[in-house]
């Protein structure tokens, strides 16, 4: 990262953030200089991002994030960069958002030519594949959606119908590439990632309980990061909650944390959370 500090990571990640996420939602509208989107209710896609880099936003703007997301019976909700102005952060205060979260943007350069497969400290994991989904394969994609999103839910709890239908969805979008990890027939991990404007963003990955421990989410990302490499990506970038084995992984495979997002929340009655 040597000719890009990270105010300019941030402006670039942040900016092109919901360009890919707003061809295939059911809702979004520009705003600003970023977008308001919505899919379905309690959806994680639900939320404002990519604002505070080109221009401060107007009082009606402001009312606009409100409305956008009240008038669909979602809570509001606000990611923003520490690089956000102060008045925007008071303008979101006046009308009673309040911090929910961070997350922690972990970016790697792609451009150094390495071999990456030799960062897998123990080798590549024995016994295990890794191919990229058919997208025209729709029991293929189904499964790899399940599987990539179930380790965001409690074990034995089956992902959302909604999060269903909104993944396969994007597997067909361009710039979405899916793998999915087997032993043999079984299938034992799944993630996605998006390359678009020089940037390749990994999202989307579990590893089933019964085969964690064994390098597989390591081989994900690195499968992904070749991928990001096919497609001209010049960084990868990784969205992780702070101190999880995501986080982790990633370092160890030469990312770095270059900002914390924090996402703000408006709650009231009868409004649906978006995780």
């Amino acid at each position: 990262m040597k000719d890009l500090d990270f105010a300019g990571i941030a402006r670039l990640v942040e900016h092109k953030h919901g360009v890919p996420l707003s061809r295939f939602v059911k809702e979004a509208e520009r705003l600003a200089d970023g977008w308001l989107l919505f899919d379905s209710p309690g959806s994680p896609i639900n939320k404002a991002c990519g604002l505070g880099f080109d221009r401060a936003l107007t009082d009606a703007e402001l009312d606009r994030i409100v409305a956008f997301f009240t008038e669909r019976g979602a809570e509001p909700k606000v990611e923003l960069s520490p690089f956000a102005p102060p008045e925007l952060l008071a303008g979101l205060a006046r009308r009673g958002f309040v911090l929910h979260e961070f997350e922690n943007t972990l970016v790697r350069d792609l451009s150094g030519g390495e071999d990456l497969r030799v960062l897998l400290k123990g080798g590549w994991p024995q016994g295990v594949t890794i191919d990229r989904v058919d997208p025209k394969n729709t029991a293929a994609v189904r499964e790899h959606v399940e599987v990539a999103f179930s380790g965001f839910f409690p074990e034995g709890v089956a992902v959302p119908e909604p999060i269903l239908e909104f993944g396969m969805r994007a597997s067909t979008a361009p710039g979405y590439d899916l793998f999915m990890a087997r032993i043999g027939r079984e299938t034992v991990g799944a993630g996605g990632c998006e390359s678009s404007e020089g940037v390749t963003q990994l999202f989307g990955t579990s590893v089933r309980p019964a085969y964690r421990g064994r390098g597989i989410q390591q081989a994900l990302i690195i499968r992904r990061l070749e991928q990001g490499r096919e497609h001209g990506s010049r960084w990868a970038v990784i969205h992780s909650g702070p101190g999880i084995p995501t986080e982790r992984n990633a370092a160890r495979l030469g990312f770095q944390m270059a900002y914390s997002r924090a996402v703000l929340v408006r709650h009231g009655e009868g409004l649906i959370p978006s995780p």
